[in-house]
């Protein structure tokens, strides 16, 4: 069993929670690796466009005659092997979107979970509540905590919250229904409210049920 420390807002330690070994996953590395192509490809516009010798303005015009003019064949101005002429095989727009078999989505989840529970990269807060949008209050609690970069997971997004964290460089606040794979592996700490922790745990049990 793996146990956690608990913390409050004032950095200090207030209690442990256990996560169960058995939630726990040493497989699933090709599964974050298939999660993040496919989320950087989804990233791609695909706007790249260019003209063939077909879309190319100009007449049909041989520049020369056939034959006796001691030069190479030419039959249009608007070949590729022409300044000024179409592209050859140049790039069109197209979509770079990848499909992840839900499956596999939830497992490369668990995966990054295991590492950061077996790697003592996650700080379990018992509450995070801030009372007003001020710069300062979040960085009081990552001062608490010693941290520069983060990400806040919570049961529920809080506007004080977000507002507070917003103008801090490498920190991000999420939800914990909604935390992505690619979320965690973004930061090199994961600050995860007990309540949202949970939520979590949960996503993770219904992960190893299905696959039992």
């Amino acid at each position: 069993m793996s146990k956690l420390s608990v913390y409050d807002m004032k950095g200090a330690a207030c209690g442990e929670i256990v996560f169960p070994d058995e939630l726990l996953t040493k497989k699933g590395s090709q599964a974050v690796h298939d999660v993040v192509v496919a989320v950087q490809a989804g990233k791609r516009a695909g706007t790249a466009s260019t003209l063939g010798k077909g879309a190319v303005s100009g007449s049909g015009k041989k520049p020369w005659r056939q034959k006796g003019t001691g030069q190479a064949r030419a039959g249009y101005k608007q070949s590729p092997v022409w300044r000024g002429g179409g592209v050859a095989h140049g790039p069109h727009p197209r979509s770079y979107d990848k499909k992840v078999p839900q499956k596999v989505a939830r497992l490369a989840f668990r995966r990054v979970m295991s590492d950061m529970v077996r790697e003592d990269r996650v700080r379990v807060m018992e509450s995070l509540a801030i009372s007003e949008p001020k710069t300062k209050a979040a960085v009081a609690v990552m001062k608490s905590l010693g941290l520069d970069s983060a990400l806040i997971v919570v049961d529920r997004l809080d506007k004080n919250l977000i507002c507070a964290v917003r103008n801090l460089p490498g920190v991000e606040v999420a939800a914990a229904r909604e935390v992505s794979t690619t979320q965690l592996l973004r930061y090199p700490v994961a600050i995860i409210t007990r309540s949202a922790m949970d939520v979590l745990r949960a996503r993770i049990e219904g992960d190893a049920g299905r696959k039992a």
